[in-house]
């Protein structure tokens, strides 16, 4: 067989299409846990999100969640891994979002904090999503990822706010679950590199034994530090050329055929 032990694997745009969990994936991925795979989910969302997913297919390993900015234990329902944003950096990208036009998803403690123009419908968020009109650095918490849509605001910060913290921060451009470009923003010690080789440690798995599986440029950090790594067929050409294969588009089930012939010829 072979000397894989695990699978880290992104959501958007890689195990999901939109937000949807493809029978096809869902059972592939069950189908390596069954045979003694751990299975890591990788995620920029946030961790119920991800949790959500875990339990659809019925996971229990360590969740990478905000783009590596949190490591949670499902079973101990606790973090061995969490970064925040710097305080004044923060309160720079509240400012600037209060006053754009712009969709911002800031993570935090529990809850998932939604800064959009106009209320919007309450079925539209999530049980832990709260709207707020405006962010504030002394009203909320520290926050572990933004998320950021709004080509105007996204323009200002990549010339006018990353020049500046680019020691500190993170910042990928990635494709949210709408096809339209998010970035997302972390501390600099919160990359899914670095959060994998903390979740690994707690699976006692050396990371040349993962296989990881992505779309994006955040994904990039895994393909760096893991065994193996697997780029979806949409992905851009500097995401593929980072990996060691190519499967198929996420809505043609890459994941899945990926999963399958591991485990059929034990090689990628």
């Amino acid at each position: 067989m072979t000397q894989f032990k695990a699978l880290a694997i992104d959501l958007d745009g890689t195990l999901l299409v939109g937000e949807d969990l493809s029978r096809e994936n869902r059972d592939a991925v069950r189908r390596a846990h069954k045979a003694g795979f751990s299975i890591v989910i990788a995620t920029a969302r946030w961790r119920q999100m991800a949790l959500r997913i875990a339990n659809e297919i019925g996971l229990s390993s360590p969740i990478i969640a905000c783009s590596g900015a949190e490591v949670y234990l499902p079973d101990q329902q606790a973090d061995i891994f969490d970064h925040r944003l710097p305080d004044e950096f923060t309160a720079e990208l509240y400012a600037l979002c209060n006053s754009n036009r712009c969709i911002a998803t800031i993570t935090v403690d529990t809850d998932v904090l939604l800064k959009l123009d106009g209320e919007p419908d309450p079925s539209f968020l999530s049980e832990e999503m709260r709207w707020v009109p405006q962010l504030s650095t002394t009203d909320h918490p520290k926050p572990r990822i933004a998320a950021i849509q709004g080509s105007a605001l996204v323009n200002e910060i990549k010339t006018n706010l990353l020049p500046r913290w680019k020691d500190q921060i993170n910042l990928y451009d990635s494709i949210g679950p709408n096809g339209k470009i998010v970035i997302t923003i972390t501390a600099k010690a919160a990359n899914k590199g670095e959060a994998l080789r903390v979740a690994c440690q707690h699976l006692d798995i050396d990371l040349s034994q993962v296989v990881a599986f992505g779309d994006a440029e955040n994904d990039i950090e895994m393909f760096k530090v893991t065994g193996a790594s697997v780029a979806m067929g949409q992905a851009e050409q500097f995401i593929k050329d980072a990996a060691t294969v190519t499967t198929a588009n996420n809505t043609d089930h890459g994941v899945a055929q990926a999963i399958h012939k591991l485990l059929d010829e034990g090689k990628l």
